[in-house]
């Protein structure tokens, strides 16, 4: 019977590149983090309403614009100034799905247009949802 320790111990792995570079560049680009999103959105919110992939997407990027990254206008739900272009870019889907998704959103109430590429976006999703987990704007309504 043969040893698996004698099986490794002949075994030749691949010859090791210097990679060492790009993986710098590519752990410096895309490193590891995270962002918060409240349970309510796997629980309720995905269940409850029939988001398509693309509607998902553009939700959590704005939601991430908001409530995830440095955002001086947090305490109101409203997100800094951002391109559809750039957005489109970094999702990886067309402008005319971003506009579509962004239309499709507000008509759920999730966000709305302050003005072409500024979004007030809720806490917790939606209005009453925000009200349950006592969540305020600074008097901000809409």
């Amino acid at each position: 019977m043969v040893d698996i320790h004698s099986i490794l111990a002949e075994h030749r792995g691949k010859p090791k590149h210097d990679d060492t570079q790009e993986m710098g560049a590519r752990s410096q680009d895309h490193g590891p983090s995270t962002s918060e999103i409240p349970d309510i959105f796997f629980d309720k919110i995905i269940v409850d309403f029939k988001l398509s992939r693309i509607e998902i997407l553009v939700l959590m990027y704005i939601y991430r614009r908001v409530w995830c990254f440095p955002n001086m206008h947090r305490t109101h739900g409203i997100s800094q100034m951002m391109s559809h272009t750039e957005m489109a870019k970094n999702l990886g889907v067309a402008i005319e799905d971003v506009y579509s998704s962004l239309r499709k959103l507000e008509e759920y109430d999730f966000i709305r247009t302050i003005r072409a590429g500024q979004y007030f976006s809720r806490r917790f999703f939606s209005k009453e949802l925000d009200d349950s987990f006592e969540q305020t704007y600074d008097d901000f309504e809409i």
